[in-house]
C-alpha cells in the first residue's frame, strides 16, 4: 500500500499537459494562449530568422562558400534530394511546401530539449497539419483527374465506393494521429522520467532525450513528410 501510495503521490506531480499562459476576451468569448502557442511562437521565430540570415549570406555568396553558408546549402540540398527522389518530375512545384513542413516539424519535435513542450505532442497542430496536405492531395486529384477524381472512387468495383471514400477522408487523421501519437508518448515517457526518478534524473536522461527528441522526432518528420509525397503523387499523372 505504502508503495502505491507514493506511484499515486508522484503521478499527481507529472506534467505533461498543456497549461493556459494567459486568457482575453474577444466578443465576448474567453479564449487562452497557452504552451502550446508559446512554443510555436518560437519555432516560428527561429525559422524566420534562420530565413533572413539564410538569405542575407546567400545574397552576398562567395565563390567558394564557408560556414554558416555551407550550412545552408546543404539543408537545401538534403530537402531538394530527398523531395527529388519521391516526385521526380513533379519535386519542383513542392519542394518549397516539403521543405517548409519538415523544417517546421522537426524544430517543434526537437523543441523538448530547450525545455519546451512540443507544438506537436497538441493534436491541435497536427490535424491543421494534415488536412493542410489533404487538402493539397484533392486539389491536385482534381486538377489532373478532372472528373475522374470522383470516379476513381468506384474502381476497380463499383460497390468499392464507401471503402475507397473512409480511405481518403481517412489520410489527415492518420497523418496526424501517428505524428502526435509519437511525439506525445515521448513527451509523457520524459515527464515520468523526470517526476518519477526525480533524485535520480541527473545526466543519465540526456540520451534518452536523443532518442525520443532527436532521433524519434527526425523519424516522425521524415515518415510525415514521404506520406505527404507518397499520396500527391499517387495523384498526380505518370508525365506531364
Amino acid at each position: 500500500m505504502g508503495a502505491a501510495n507514493l506511484l499515486a503521490s508522484s503521478n499527481q506531480d507529472v506534467d505533461f499537459f498543456i497549461h493556459g499562459v494567459f486568457s482575453y476576451e474577444l466578443f465576448g468569448q474567453t479564449f487562452w494562449i497557452t504552451t502550446t502557442h508559446v512554443a510555436i511562437a518560437i519555432v516560428m521565430l527561429l525559422i524566420v530568422v534562420f530565413a533572413i540570415a539564410a538569405r542575407i549570406t546567400i545574397s552576398h555568396a562567395q565563390k567558394y562558400p564557408t560556414g554558416f553558408q555551407n550550412v545552408v546549402e546543404m539543408i537545401v540540398e538534403m530537402l531538394d534530394k530527398m523531395v527529388e527522389s519521391s516526385m521526380g518530375p513533379y519535386a519542383k512545384k513542392f519542394r518549397n511546401y516539403i521543405g517548409s513542413i519538415f523544417i517546421f516539424i522537426f524544430l517543434s519535435n526537437i523543441s523538448g530539449l530547450f525545455g519546451l513542450r512540443p507544438p506537436t505532442a497538441d493534436y491541435g497542430v497536427t490535424l491543421p497539419l494534415g488536412l493542410l496536405t489533404f487538402g493539397i492531395i484533392q486539389y491536385n486529384n482534381i486538377k489532373y483527374n478532372k472528373f475522374g477524381a470522383f470516379t476513381g472512387l468506384f474502381k476497380p468495383l463499383p460497390f468499392l465506393f464507401p471503402i475507397n471514400l473512409i480511405g481518403e477522408i481517412a489520410t489527415p487523421f492518420s497523418l496526424s494521429l501517428r505524428l502526435f501519437g509519437n511525439v506525445l508518448s515521448g513527451t509523457v515517457m520524459m515527464s515520468l522520467i523526470y517526476t518519477l526518478l526525480a533524485k535520480f534524473a541527473i545526466g543519465w536522461p540526456g540520451f534518452l532525450h536523443i532518442y525520443f527528441d532527436v532521433f524519434s522526432g527526425a523519424i516522425q518528420t521524415y515518415v510525415f513528410c514521404m506520406l505527404t509525397m507518397v499520396y500527391v503523387t499517387d495523384k498526380l499523372p505518370e508525365t506531364e
